[in-house]
């Protein structure tokens, strides 16, 4: 495979991701809402576009597959199938299978594996009952037929004004790639003669490039063609059966109904912008009424400039129904809409933007040793010129990142499947409320909390919501809800996982807990103390082992995911009311403001955010408080931490030493240092493997004078003085 055709199909793949991802929330709406004929017209486009851009690839997997979909999409279309949950069900299940050909057939280029194969042939099979007419159009109304989708018309039975023509109408476009797969499109046209009289045919040359970038052996012209004839539908369209896939056949019956041309311009992809080609494109109007048209428009030119409207003047000569016009006029929307959104974006690979942001990084490093020695120099314009360099430099760290910043929405809708699928396996009615789907955060967090966010999400409809008579039994609606929130809080995000199911049983869990000696007997610790404990290993209140839980495995992996993110989780909870999940998370892993310390001859970074207030521990507090393990802050309970103990740094303390005051989580405590050594930007490097057990430590950097700093893990060192106050308070 060529270069140029990897980077091709790469585009593809991510393409097919997104039109699956939008296939699947119309269905899951669809499910739930409204069956508008918009919602089917959108399902089948992104169908026809997945299937037309992999036959473009020769990915025939992903072709057969998508076309027995499309051709129930359409069926649905025509009024004949009526849709149901279980049709629903299938066509999410098909979608899953789409979405695996794509990863498979298109990325890797590999042979389906045998469960693939199975699957694959189980689905089709459930697709067949849907897809068989058992009401032809034509001929005996026993007889069975398959409509093949790529060419058929929405048939719209809803009374309308008939458009005047004893003639089939066929509007082909063929494939550019017709000729070289050794097809004659003239032949096929000169083979409708067999069937009737072909009344006119116009030949379309719209697709035809300039001379210079024309390809010899391409297929650029599309046909018009009226045929007289008194064959059946499916005589026409098998003429046309070796080029459906990557051509756009569309075969009109006599008398065709307004609303019929109406279905055909709302199927049409969003590329031409002008109306009167739309028109033509569809068979509602001639080449010749289109040039008789704007050859009245022309003649209706005023001194001031202005024009009559195509639309009117077309209208006036009899050419066009205003239902057609309109739906011409709104495809036109449709199509300046989608010009405008795409002239907004530009896809970028995520290797290249990794590496800008990598460069970026360094800047700031290079940038904060400049500055040093900017100092150094006592250089007043050497210091002001480099001032403003490190605004510049600011401004472009700031600036990049944004680049990679993503809506945590596109996460949550992920799971409205998740909660439909897993809650009628369990027999569970629930509404999934998503709000703050706009908040942003970093592309790389938002890939790493999935599978966190999955298994709270399946936790609260395992664990959290009731069965509807458990619900009813309690005064409860028999539909529970679960909410999906995140908001902006400080520098980072704070994401809340929310139930109205049962509440978590606090005497249980600590009973559990006291049984597994997590708990020592006469202890009793608080209920966020309490509640906390379902994130130990192998801790669970369930009775039953399920598919989905009992084990407890998955709490403590959920945590220890969460705080390799720098995050951290909370919980809390009423019995009979429900449970909130609040994951606080930074918005980005990549560069970060950080305050510097410096204890003994080491220097450690504590993350900006973070940090309240620096407050010096004179001679006479700090022997009392290093007794206590705590501190008095304005009448405050402050629990501390040495680092100097922490890290077992050696060497001579000094004389004077500071607290910095950090927040996490609404929990304060203090941070005691040597030295205060001031704000600085920091690029977060991750630490090896062999330092991944370091306590107390989350990564680390290199600062401007080249030597390395560590970045403090401020939710553990807070964790370990509260413990520590409370060791100190309970000995008392």
């Amino acid at each position: 495979m060529s270069a140029d055709q990897n980077t091709f199909i790469q585009t593809y793949v991510a393409e097919a991701h997104a039109l699956l991802q939008e296939m699947e929330g119309l269905l899951l709406h669809w499910d739930s809402g409204p069956r508008d004929a918009d919602t089917i017209d959108s399902l089948f486009r992104a169908a026809h576009t997945i299937k037309g851009s992999a036959g473009m690839f020769n990915l025939d997997p992903i072709v057969e597959f998508t076309h027995i979909v499309e051709d129930v999409l359409v069926r649905v279309r025509d009024g004949n199938v009526e849709v149901v949950p279980d049709l629903v069900a299938l066509l999410l299940d098909s979608c899953d299978h789409m979405l695996h050909l794509v990863n498979v057939v298109a990325e890797q280029g590999e042979q389906l594996d045998v469960a693939a194969l199975e699957r694959g042939i189980d689905l089709r099979k459930r697709l067949q009952f849907y897809r068989t007419d058992v009401h032809a159009e034509d001929g005996d109304p026993g007889e069975k037929r398959d409509t093949p989708a790529s060419n058929s018309v929405a048939s719209a039975r809803a009374k309308g004004s008939e458009v005047s023509s004893d003639n089939w109408h066929i509007s082909l476009r063929f494939g550019q790639n017709i000729l070289r797969e050794g097809l004659d499109p003239l032949y096929m046209i000169r083979y409708l003669s067999s069937l009737g009289d072909v009344v006119s045919i116009t030949t379309l040359p719209d697709a035809m490039p300039e001379a210079p970038e024309m390809d010899a052996e391409a297929f650029y012209l599309g046909f018009e063609i009226d045929l007289k004839s008194e064959a059946k539908k499916e005589a026409i369209a098998d003429v046309f059966e070796f080029v459906i896939d990557g051509s756009l056949i569309h075969i009109l019956p006599p008398h065709s109904k307004t609303t019929e041309f109406v279905e055909l311009i709302r199927s049409l992809p969003e590329d031409e912008i002008r109306v009167g080609e739309i028109l033509v494109a569809t068979g509602a109007l001639t080449r010749q009424e289109l040039d008789d048209g704007l050859s009245a428009q022309q003649k209706s030119l005023q001194t001031d400039g202005s024009v009559a409207l195509l639309g009117e003047i077309l209208i006036e000569q009899g050419s066009v129904k205003q239902e057609v016009l309109q739906a011409a006029l709104d495809k036109q929307t449709q199509a300046k809409d989608k010009k405008i959104k795409e002239s907004r974006f530009i896809r970028v690979q995520t290797e290249k933007l990794d590496e800008l942001i990598n460069l970026v990084g360094e800047l700031v490093t290079a940038g904060a040793g400049a500055n040093i020695l900017a100092n150094r120099s006592k250089n007043t314009l050497m210091q002001e010129a480099n001032s403003a360099i490190s605004s510049l430099i600011e401004e472009i760290r700031d600036s990049t990142l944004k680049l990679r910043m993503v809506q945590i929405g596109e996460t949550f809708n992920h799971f409205q499947r998740v909660v439909r699928d897993v809650g009628r396996e369990l027999g569970k009615e629930i509404d999934l409320i998503i709000t703050g789907g706009e908040s942003e955060l970093d592309k790389s967090l938002v890939e790493k909390i999935g599978d966190p966010l999955l298994h709270l999400v399946r936790n609260a409809i395992d664990h959290g919501i009731e069965t509807p008579e458990q619900r009813h039994a309690a005064g409860k609606p028999a539909k529970g809800t679960i909410r999906l929130n995140a908001y902006h809080d400080s520098s980072g995000i704070v994401i809340e996982i929310s139930d109205d199911g049962a509440g978590l049983n606090r005497d249980k869990i600590l009973q559990k807990a006291r049984q597994r000696g997590l708990v020592p007997d006469g202890v009793t610790p608080n209920d966020q103390e309490i509640y906390s404990l379902i994130f130990e290993a192998g801790l669970s209140t369930s009775e039953v082992v399920t598919n989905l839980s009992g084990r407890g495995v998955g709490m403590d992996v959920v945590r220890r995911n969460i705080h390799a993110l720098r995050g951290s989780i909370h919980l809390d909870s009423q019995l009979g009311v429900g449970t909130t999940m609040s994951i606080h998370l930074p918005l980005t892993l990549a560069i970060i403001d950080g305050f510097r310390v410096g204890v003994g001859k080491s220097n450690y970074v504590v993350p900006l955010d973070m940090v309240l207030e620096c407050i010096e521990l004179s001679d006479s507090k700090r022997q009392g408080a290093h007794e206590r393990n705590y501190l008095n802050l304005r009448g405050e309970v402050l629990p501390y931490v040495l680092l100097r103990e922490h890290f077992e740094i050696e060497g001579p303390g000094v004389r004077r030493e500071n607290v910095v005051v950090v927040q996490y989580g609404g929990q304060k405590a203090g941070l005691v240092v040597d030295e205060l050594m001031g704000e600085s930007q920091i690029v977060i490097k991750p630490l090896g493997r062999i330092f991944s057990n370091l306590r107390g430590i989350n990564g680390s950097t290199i600062l401007g004078s080249g030597e390395v700093a560590l970045i403090l893990d401020v939710p553990s060192l807070v964790k370990k003085a509260i413990a520590l106050e409370a060791q100190q308070l309970s000995g008392q």
